[in-house]
């Protein structure tokens, strides 16, 4: 368990239960705060923990001068009903100043199921655009070049087959592969333990991952192949110490699985990114980036021996806390988004995405979506933030902070490894999020932590803004745009790809060729995935 009682020489990973009477206080990993902090708090070694920006081991930063060069990429998460409504969304949010998009799917897509599978009634457009076929791909982005545009997709089990359509897109509008930028989730390990939205076992869904990292490296080399992500942990309730350690650890585990494809570490290291959550504990929250930073570093360069320095830079997109919205006094949540905010960028992060403040309730309406981009055009500059690179560096309290993170996420990371690594660890990191998120909701339940408007400072009047309601007709369009995509093509040549596509399968060869082939023959992502899950089959959970 987590919360080992003292004396057993393991430090808690989540904060305890206390009495009201208790003078002590703990961020939510079990760290006890200080009455004060000193420099008797600092690290003997401190400059040679930290280094310089730009300098190994990147505790202050990947990059020397950081903001004061050049902004974060303003990334705001968006998509709805159809790929048309979606692409005026992207539109919209372009003109406002984002500089880049972030594409949600919703859950059939998610799931590798197209619209019209009797499974997805009451799903399609949803949660996010639903994207069957090359026409929707290409309608999504209608105007939209993909050359000057960066673009993230939130996709995991069917990663690949999303990449491809896009590609095949850029290559229609006449863009070379070479200059498309953006990311692809891809972090398959994070949906068997804190989501549930995979579609094949594990070791069938890293293959499909380490064939994405051969294929960009030759053909879309600007693409991070895999956004290894901890922001679904911390959503499911992990605290800070765990998001670090269950992040780096699955890191770890998609490097071993290309080294042991016969990959080398440097040829696909520099495209690894990650994810990481915003809460509302700046300091905690700028200690935690800090710490992820300097053990990757560490364990790229003397785990896996990479020599090159961009291997060795850890590379991260923040989206601030969903699961810290509320849906009582929801105006509230503007404060804790940009508190968020101000902590991702003061970590260094490289990307942002700012919640709406309505997303406790619904998908955020035009006018949320352009509080949160402003929220971060506000930090950008009127906060001071972006003046100087590394601006808590030398802060008694969030030095120790760091230290204390990068300690006891090792601690777990040595547990993770003596099971055998992430793929073979997946019951035991539920258990401890579990664990976790247990102990948030009791907490809450004592008023040891406070929700302002929630449990304390509450109004009785739920106050409900505006919200964006997506039409149910907009799911029967869909269904019959897919309809009429499978009816008007060269069907025999559909199942030929399809078949070579399960063939391949059964091999080594790498699929991702043999997945753009389908494609762009007019086979929909549902039947390439499924095509897959003939081969390899379904994944059922045994614990």
């Amino acid at each position: 368990m987590s919360t080992t009682e003292a004396g057993t020489g393991e430090r808690l990973t989540i904060a305890p239960i206390v009495g009201p009477e208790d003078p002590r206080h703990f961020t939510d990993s079990g760290i006890e705060i200080d009455r004060l902090y000193t420099e008797a708090n600092l690290p003997k070694d401190l400059d040679e923990r930290t280094g310089e920006p730009g300098e190994y081991p990147y505790t202050r930063g990947p990059h020397s001068e950081m903001y004061r060069s050049q902004l974060w990429t303003m990334r705001q998460y968006a998509g709805y009903a159809s790929a048309k409504e979606s692409n005026e969304r992207y539109k919209y949010l372009l003109s406002k100043g984002s500089t880049g998009l972030s594409i949600a799917f919703d859950l059939p897509t998610q799931l590798g199921l197209d619209s019209d599978d009797p499974r997805c009634l009451g799903e399609v457009g949803r949660t996010g655009v639903a994207i069957d076929t090359i026409d929707d791909m290409r309608t999504a982005f209608d105007s939209i070049p993909l050359d000057s545009v960066s673009t993230s997709m939130t996709i995991n089990a069917p990663a690949t087959v999303l990449l491809m359509l896009y590609q095949l897109v850029g290559e229609e509008q006449g863009v070379d592969s070479t200059k498309l930028r953006g990311t692809v989730q891809n972090d398959i390990l994070k949906e068997y333990i804190a989501r549930g939205n995979y579609i094949y076992p594990p070791e069938h869904s890293m293959r499909l991952t380490t064939d994405l990292f051969a294929y960009c490296k030759e053909f879309i080399p600007k693409w991070n192949t895999v956004s290894i992500s901890g922001y679904h942990f911390r959503e499911k309730g992990c605290s800070a110490v765990q998001e670090v350690a269950f992040t780096l650890s699955s890191g770890i585990a998609y490097a071993q699985a290309a080294v042991d494809a016969g990959l080398d570490i440097d040829s696909f290291a520099p495209r690894l990114a990650f994810f990481f959550n915003g809460h509302n504990n700046v300091f905690q929250e700028v200690a935690k980036f800090r710490a992820a930073r300097r053990m990757w570093a560490k364990i790229m360069k003397e785990r896996f021996g990479a020599k090159d320095p961009k291997s060795m830079k850890l590379r991260f997109h923040t989206q601030t806390g969903g699961v810290t919205l509320t849906a009582q006094q929801p105006q509230n949540n503007i404060v804790r988004v940009a508190l968020q905010g101000f902590a991702a960028v003061c970590g260094g992060t490289q990307s942002l995405h700012t919640n709406g403040f309505d997303e406790a309730l619904a998908l955020p309406t035009e006018e949320a979506a352009k509080i949160a981009l402003r929220t971060q055009q506000i930090i950008g500059y009127e906060s001071g933030a972006t003046d100087t690179v590394d601006p808590f560096a030398g802060s008694y309290f969030v030095e120790s902070l760091t230290d204390e993170i990068e300690s006891r996420a090792l601690e777990l990371i040595a547990k993770v490894d003596e099971i055998g690594g992430s793929t073979k660890a997946i019951e035991f990191i539920t258990n401890e999020i579990d664990e976790s998120a247990w102990g948030y909701q009791e907490r809450y339940r004592l008023e040891q932590d406070i929700v302002v408007g929630v449990n304390k400072f509450v109004e009785e009047e739920l106050q409900v803004p505006d919200l964006l309601r997506v039409d149910p007709a907009s799911e029967q369009a869909q269904v019959a745009r897919l309809k009429e995509f499978k009816a008007n093509r060269d069907q025999a040549k559909v199942a030929s790809r399809l078949e070579d596509l399960r063939n391949a399968a059964k091999g080594t060869d790498n699929l991702v060729p043999f997945i753009r082939e389908a494609l762009r023959d007019r086979a929909s992502m549902g039947e390439v995935c499924a095509a897959m899950k003939d081969v390899f089959g379904p994944y059922r959970p045994t614990f």
